[in-house]
């Protein structure tokens, strides 16, 4: 099998969405309703791989704003990577990340930063990237941990979130659902994330909100309510095989109350209901992964979660050495 690759073009859109649907690693991230609702801000350099002039792999990448000779697999989204339906393995999978870095090379690229999916989100073993990046001379320069609870094999929450799971109910904090509390929540959100770190939402507000119209399905608003008032939320980006805490936030008050455990008692029932096999909290470091926010790490994995690394590689060509 010979492996060609050429750029994405508007027109292939359609076509790109139907084919990251059936790839073994692909999420709604990776579609291109995903990518377009940030589009401005991007130069999009994503590569469509073909053999024989089929499809064989997919590679979402835009140019970093920051670095323009730097290309990032992708710079909107939380991983990128390379995407295949079965076609890209073993010696493939080396010649693959070898023409899209000569494809970048020719370009006047220097360097390419390589987001790997994480295997939580694989839906059949797919790390013949990672073994392919070290054939290619990658270097690891980056790696975040997360808290995911495996629910076939869910490890024991402890006792503390137990007694706080009981401290919500007995305050009748009332947990609901629904992308009507978006409003409420990103306010919430807000406050803590300026309060904590003065720091923004990477979403606006209105961009979420039309994130979770093109994909009700996927993204969903879980609020926890006292006396009437939202108090504590999270909003979750859903696929088949993992539910993923994207934002996670609470009020002086949820705290007080302990409404986060509410909420994620009743997003983890939910979960274990729809035959999903991971819940993922999401990542607790700070300053590029060097730093690990362990009480936050600690909160979470008490609710029965283990690590999972999120892996970031660099490439670069003889001139960006």
């Amino acid at each position: 099998m010979r492996i060609q690759v050429r750029p994405f073009e508007a027109r292939d859109a359609d076509a790109w969405d139907s084919y990251c649907g059936q790839t073994l690693q692909g999420t709604f991230l990776h579609t291109r309703r995903f990518l377009s609702y940030h589009g401005d801000r991007f130069v999009d350099q994503s590569l469509i791989l073909e053999s024989d002039k089929k499809w064989i792999g997919l590679f979402p990448a835009a140019s970093d704003p920051a670095r323009r000779e730097c290309i990032v697999s992708h710079p909107g989204i939380t991983y990128g990577g390379l995407l295949h339906c079965g076609a890209l393995k073993g010696a493939y999978a080396i010649e693959a990340l070898q023409q899209i870095q000569a494809y970048y090379w020719q370009q006047g690229f220097l360097e390419i930063l390589y987001k790997a999916v994480p295997s939580i989100y694989h839906r059949a073993p797919a790390q013949d990237d990672l073994y392919a990046l070290f054939r290619v001379g990658a270097v690891r320069v980056r790696a975040d941990l997360s808290c995911t609870i495996d629910l076939q094999q869910r490890l024991r929450a402890s006792s503390r979130r137990g007694r706080s799971l009981r401290k919500a109910l007995a305050a009748h904090v009332e947990t609901m659902q629904g992308n009507a509390f978006l409003p409420a929540l990103w306010e919430v959100l807000t406050d803590n994330l300026q309060r904590k770190h003065q720091a923004v939402p990477v979403h606006s507000l209105a961009e979420i909100s039309l994130l979770a119209e093109r994909f009700p399905e996927n993204i969903r608003c879980v609020v926890a309510l006292w006396q009437q008032k939202v108090v504590a939320g999270v909003l979750l980006f859903n696929t088949p095989g993992v539910h993923h805490a994207q934002y996670i936030a609470s009020s002086a008050e949820g705290y007080r109350l302990s409404a986060l455990d509410a909420i994620f008692d009743d997003c983890l029932t939910i979960a274990a209901e729809t035959g999903c096999r991971w819940f993922d909290f999401g990542t607790s470091n700070e300053q590029g992964g060097t730093v690990l926010n362990n009480s936050l790490y600690e909160f979470k994995s008490e609710f029965g979660g283990g690590g999972v690394v999120h892996e970031f590689y660099t490439l670069r060509s003889a001139e960006g050495v």
